[in-house]
């Protein structure tokens, strides 16, 4: 697996994280279940803001819609109460149901409760189309599969590129997939982190810029059309209310606009944000509940990394997927393999 930052592509100025992935955020798992048989190349990917009940402990939470071309599960309500209350999956265009019932079924499990005496619950599903490279009909996702990549879910390092949900993805007419990054923030002397995870499914080829300024190889053969979607996490242990995360998960737009992406016409762009910092519990007996969080003038850090997360996180999407044969002999190049062969060229002076 190759990262932007080992090829000396950098983006921004702010420092990552450990790991350099969202899993740098106290508490968040990320977790795969990737299917590669024949023609079927999908899978899904689970993102959990902390290992614990969500339901009963539920996290503050937005989304943004940048583009409306996709077939997400749950942001209305999400997007009404400003809190998240299941694992996030992520998936193909047609397995969302399936997956938006495993988390049904898992929330029940550890809830009796829910649709008897306590309300129901808002499964969060997200998804991309995988269609050229899987045989999206085949409906290969299973509850099972979407079941295993939650308990598989753990604190990192993130596995990125052609896995999970990402197995079957196409961007910038390269291998897609699963990307992540993050930055490490000091604000007042306490220090944040901000992590974004994305599904990188999106973007013309020959569109992409890379971090120094040029644009990236194109790929052969190039077609004129901007096709796909991306799904963009955003997650940190910053105290923010809903409003805020709206505003900083907003700010992903500008790490697309940096790769060279303008949101093409079939493109269902979204993004999902959560604060591991303010809880909201299910079973609150106050009437009045406080929450923390950051003055609205210290915000800017927290927009600056996000849009240099998420171009990151594209880049390892694509610098970590490995050439892949798919559906009918569909094949998508490796962004690394390229790049790899324009600096053996310039070495060698051709």
């Amino acid at each position: 697996m190759s990262t932007s930052r080992e090829l000396g592509l950098i983006c921004g100025k702010l420092a990552p994280g450990p790991n350099n992935d969202i899993c740098d955020v106290p508490g968040v798992g990320v977790g795969h279940c990737t299917l590669r048989q024949g023609d079927i190349n999908t899978g899904v990917t689970a993102i959990l803001p902390h290992a614990g009940n969500l339901f009963r402990e539920k996290v503050v939470a937005a989304s943004h819609v940048i583009n409306g071309f996709g077939k997400s599960v749950g942001l209305v309500q999400l997007d009404e109460l400003g809190t998240l209350e299941t694992p996030i999956l992520l998936t193909n265009t047609l397995s969302v149901g399936t997956c938006a019932t495993a988390l049904v079924r898992h929330a029940l499990a550890q809830n009796p409760d829910i649709g008897r005496t306590t309300s129901t619950v808002n499964p969060v599903v997200a998804e991309c189309n995988d269609g050229p490279l899987n045989d999206i009909q085949a409906l290969a996702v299973t509850e099972a599969h979407a079941l295993q990549a939650i308990e598989s879910a753990s604190g990192g390092p993130v596995l990125q590129g052609s896995v999970g949900a990402g197995t079957g993805m196409t961007c910038f007419g390269y291998k897609g997939g699963i990307g992540s990054a993050s930055r490490q923030l000091t604000l007042a002397d306490q220090v944040f982190h901000l992590g974004i995870l994305v599904l990188s499914n999106f973007g013309a080829p020959g569109d992409l810029m890379l971090p120094n300024g040029r644009p990236a190889p194109p790929p052969l053969p190039q077609e004129a059309e901007e096709r796909g979607s991306i799904i963009i996490l955003m997650a940190t242990d910053a105290p923010l209310e809903y409003r805020q995360l709206q505003r900083v998960i907003k700010r992903s737009g500008a790490g697309l606009g940096r790769l060279g992406s303008f949101w093409g016409h079939g493109s269902g762009d979204i993004a999902i944000g959560f604060t591991t910092a303010n809880s909201v519990r299910h079973d609150e007996t106050d009437l009045v509940v406080a929450t923390a969080r950051l003055r609205e003038d210290r915000l800017d850090l927290l927009f600056r990394a996000t849009a240099e997360a998420t171009q990151e996180a594209v880049l390892n999407s694509l610098l970590a997927a490995e050439p892949l044969v798919g559906r009918g002999g569909a094949t998508q190049p490796s962004l690394a393999e390229v790049l790899q062969q324009v600096v053996a060229k310039q070495d060698r002076g051709d």
